[in-house]
């Protein structure tokens, strides 16, 4: 069995706790490590519960005091040589340097890093696997490539990006340029990319999926909800989001 839950979702912050059998990991880092605390308590944790600290790439709101909260927790983590070179706080006390595709076992979990377009220096997202059962973190890419559909397709869970509506976002208050680049190839996926996506990919599978890292300028929750909901031949009363403020509670794949 594993099971997953967010410590918030956003452009403020990012956190996501997964856990199988007595390993438990927590992927990204993007608050204080105050705040980190505060929300691992919320779902019955501690830092001493976590054996692994994974970084998907260097931007503040996910890479956030993942250096501090290792040294002051003597946390392990993992990252790929480009999110380290990247890094503000290069400094970790234990760390490990993986590569895309190259299978990390940390206890009971299996993590499989994958590529991902997004505009930072090595970035990637996770597949993890219990042996029997896959969930997918999929969040900041600025398309969905062929790789990707590849590596999600028949999970038995997905986290998904909805990060933004393209007319809120062409209409919104953003800067040009910044338009630009969440809207760009390199950016973050759309409400469409994530409808498109799940068109495509085999969902007999799947038990959970759950929307990401949505805007607050660019998106609405009622938006997001659709579009997953296109994609899953549901009603959007079915769709659950994951917030900034509170993430998303303990979910299970059985």
């Amino acid at each position: 069995m594993i099971r997953f839950a967010s410590l918030g979702s956003g452009s403020a912050g990012n956190g996501l706790v997964v856990q199988a059998g007595r390993s438990c990991v927590l992927v990204d880092c993007g608050f204080t490590i105050q705040e980190t605390v505060a929300r691992l308590a919320r779902l019955g944790l501690t830092p001493s519960d976590l054996d692994g600290l994974l970084i998907t790439h260097e931007h503040g709101d996910h890479i956030g005091s993942s250096a501090a909260f290792a040294r002051k927790h003597g946390v392990r983590a993992y990252m790929t040589p480009g999110t380290r070179l990247a890094a503000k706080d290069p400094h970790y006390p234990s760390l490990h340097e993986f590569q895309a595709e190259t299978p990390v076992a940390i206890g009971d979990l299996e993590v499989r890093p994958f590529t991902v377009p997004h505009d930072a220096r090595e970035p990637s997202q996770f597949v993890f696997h219990d042996g029997t059962h896959r969930l997918a973190l999929l969040t900041d890419a600025g398309h969905v490539s062929p790789h990707m559909m590849a590596t999600v397709d028949g999970v038995d869970g997905i986290l998904l990006e909805c990060n933004h509506d393209e007319a809120l976002l062409a209409n919104g208050p953003y800067p040009r340029a910044l338009k630009r680049r969440v809207g760009g190839g390199y950016g973050h996926l759309s409400n469409v990319s994530a409808t498109r996506l799940l068109n495509a990919i085999d969902r007999t599978r799947l038990q959970h999926v759950i929307g990401m890292h949505l805007s607050e300028r660019n998106n609405t929750p009622e938006l997001a909800r659709q579009a997953l909901a296109d994609g899953l031949c549901c009603t959007p009363e079915e769709v659950v989001l994951a917030t900034q403020a509170d993430g998303f509670g303990w979910r299970e794949l059985r």
